[in-house]
């Protein structure tokens, strides 16, 4: 039987981008040759692809790294790497992806084919030919391949259904998600027979489909993190539909009335819109229900099938209803914009840092020991504003500066 999975840790990194090759032409026939050497090609991106194939995420749990392909180097006469391909990783519907270590939630996967750009690829580098100028006719230098980036992630899957079976262990959710669709979950009688989530797709006939969460049963003080309920009280939050189902029989500690009252507020603790979604309250196992049992509603039992029709057709009004109203909004992704401007700030052991990244790459791209690289690199970081930005922030005359991998003492332009 294979396990439900639906939190767990993700290491990922993009591929490295190839290194761009220092080459020169030594053809006889071509009396001055020339710098020829090709740029290496860029690493593979990871992706997470929402796809309505992937139950859980159970793939995830024994092998939690992943690495896309690096790119290959360039060479001489102008041949240029091969790029990687992406690594394109498959997840659920309904999965959040959030950085581990900030909790800060990057996307929300939620409809199939919704996809998020986790890690990005290293860049390749450039080969000699690519600085071949009127100032620089002998480029002897190339740029080396960039790093992929590098991310623990978490991923949370919060089921996508239109129904969430609601109710203390016991009450029958599993018999009946069993009755009404082909789901086969596991029923036994003793408390928290459920350990994960079942899923079941409700066919009735003239009408359509819809899908029926079976919610592991919460107790009181599950919002709070008591017994099972506080593990799957997520999988609640995107039912459009709540069934609360009310154990009718005469062994249960809690009469219906008390047991609606326990639940919905531990629905309410948890996510308070809960408790404006839609919802049914049906009485469970009637076929024992006590003469005593004090409860005005619908009343049905999975074992017999008593109350099971008018239910499913009851359910699908109300799906209906909500489908007919409510407006899908797209896949939530956070985007990052680029800052404007060079932004130069302090460390903590007060050297002035430039954490931008495509001036980063300049630095990191580049072999600094080479004196002809580092002029071209000085020179590129004039041109995009760094000296100006590092005069703006008020860095004085012998202070530490740190760019990527490079680190300098400021001198002022005289």
């Amino acid at each position: 039987m294979s396990q439900f999975v639906d939190e767990c840790g993700l290491n990922v990194r993009g591929g490295d981008g190839g290194a761009g090759a220092v080459s020169f032409r030594r053809e006889a026939h071509v009396p001055k040759g020339g710098p020829d050497g090709g740029d290496g090609g860029d690493g593979g991106n990871v992706w997470l692809v929402a796809d309505h194939n992937v139950a859980s995420l159970l793939a995830f749990k024994d092998h939690p790294h992943r690495r896309a392909g690096n790119g290959t180097h360039g060479s001489g006469g102008k041949r240029h790497g091969r790029a990687a391909e992406d690594l394109v990783l498959k997840v659920p519907e309904g999965t959040s992806v959030h950085d581990l270590y900030s909790d800060e939630r990057l996307a929300d996967l939620v409809r199939h084919g919704d996809r998020c750009l986790v890690a990005e690829a290293g860049i390749g580098g450039k080969g000699n030919a690519k600085f071949l100028s009127n100032k620089r006719r002998v480029p002897g230098f190339a740029e080396q391949g960039e790093e992929g980036e590098e991310r623990w992630l978490r991923l949370e899957l919060r089921l996508m259904a239109d129904v969430a079976l609601v109710g203390f262990p016991n009450v029958g959710k599993s018999t009946l998600i069993s009755r009404i669709s082909a789901a086969k979950p596991r029923i036994a009688d003793y408390p928290f027979t459920t350990l994960e989530p079942n899923l079941g797709v409700v066919r009735p006939e003239g009408r359509g489909e819809y899908v029926v969460a079976d919610i592991p049963g919460l107790i009181e003080g599950a919002a709070e993190g008591k017994g099972l309920g506080h593990r799957f009280l997520r999988h609640v939050e995107r039912a459009r539909i709540l069934v609360i189902m009310l154990d009718l029989a005469p062994t249960v500690e809690r009469p219906p009335g008390e047991q609606l009252e326990v639940l919905l507020k531990e629905l309410g603790a948890y996510q308070p819109d809960l408790l404006e979604r839609p919802r049914i309250v049906v009485g469970s196992r009637a076929d024992v229900a006590g003469e005593d049992a004090v409860f005005d509603g619908d009343r049905l039992s999975a074992l017999t099938g008593e109350g099971l029709e008018t239910l499913v057709h009851r359910m699908g009004d109300a799906i209906e209803e909500v489908r007919a109203t409510h407006v899908e909004g797209p896949p939530v992704v956070v985007h990052r914009p680029e800052p404007e401007g060079v932004a130069v700030t302090r460390g903590e052991d007060g050297a002035w840092e430039i954490a931008d990244r495509h001036i980063a790459r300049t630095v990191n791209l580049n072999d600094l020991t080479n004196p002809d690289a580092l002029e071209y690199v000085h020179g590129k970081l004039r041109s995009m504003g760094v000296d100006r930005a590092l005069a703006c922030a008020g860095v004085k005359e012998g202070e530490t500066v740190r760019i990527g991998r490079l680190e300098f003492d400021y001198e002022e332009d005289s």
